[in-house]
């Protein structure tokens, strides 16, 4: 089973998360890797490994569950990094979105990737956190929705400790600043694109912190030609400690995680 979410999906602005079921007695560990400055694609050959891996233990607890004897615990996993000028366009996404050619992409230092995330086409560089959880859900909830609007809440709490008053816009996944009904500028601050298979996730989000946002002018970000992009240097007007925002977002993730 697979389920792709994209950059626009059902979610009611400022809606509050679904009700949890009580936690556990222990929560599942999370095994966190901070990358720093990474390329793209060997993270992502890296998501792709720990997926297997995951799966594979998964196959084998299917076994184990027909002869009677007890799973092994699945591990989850939580990527860290940054990467270098690069664009990448998920499986609903339009190659017409990307508004450069081979050799401009070039003279702008960026590379371009077609992968299996949900969405359109997002950029990613120095200055911006990413975060790729690779979660079995089973541990936690098995619900992509939930999911996802844990994500969103756990960006919102962060951006909150910034005096940032981030939300939600019905119908467009991500967080948003000027997201209320009747803001005359609309920005949005985090995208968000996931993969999920056999309720194991791949890929995740990517905040604005100190992000250089002139090479959001190449692209149609998630396809979506009327709303702006912002980092959080923009609205602050100063630089942020981009490890800080990591160790918050990571808190606020375990947090919602928890919940």
């Amino acid at each position: 089973m697979e389920f792709y979410s994209a950059c626009v999906a059902p979610a009611a602005a400022g809606a509050p998360l679904p009700a949890s079921p009580p936690p556990a007695a222990r929560q599942p560990e999370l095994l966190v890797q901070r990358l720093g400055l990474v390329p793209y694609v060997p993270t992502w050959d890296l998501q792709e490994q720990l997926l297997a891996d995951t799966l594979a233990i998964k196959a084998t607890n299917r076994q184990a569950e027909a002869a009677g004897l007890p799973p092994q615990p699945t591990p989850n996993h939580l990527l860290f990094c940054q990467h270098p000028p690069t664009y990448t366009l998920g499986k609903s996404g339009k190659p017409e979105h990307l508004l450069l050619d081979e050799a401009a992409l070039a003279a702008h230092g960026a590379t371009f990737h077609r992968i299996n995330r949900g969405g359109d086409i997002t950029f990613h560089g120095p200055g911006q956190l990413v975060a790729y959880p690779l979660l079995d859900l089973e541990n936690f909830r098995p619900d992509i929705h939930w999911y996802l609007r844990a994500l969103e809440e756990a960006v919102i709490q962060t951006l909150a400790g910034y005096g940032l008053r981030a939300g939600r816009i019905a119908g467009l996944t991500g967080v948003w600043l000027g997201w209320e009904e009747d803001a005359a500028n609309p920005r949005k601050i985090c995208a968000m694109g996931v993969r999920c298979s056999r309720w194991v996730t791949l890929h995740g989000l990517a905040l604005n912190v100190n992000t250089d946002l002139s090479y959001f002018g190449y692209i149609v970000p998630c396809g979506i030609a009327d709303k702006a992009v912002t980092s959080m240097q923009a609205e602050l007007g100063y630089a942020v400690d981009l490890n800080e925002v990591q160790e918050h977002l990571l808190a606020h993730l375990r947090a919602q995680l928890a919940g």
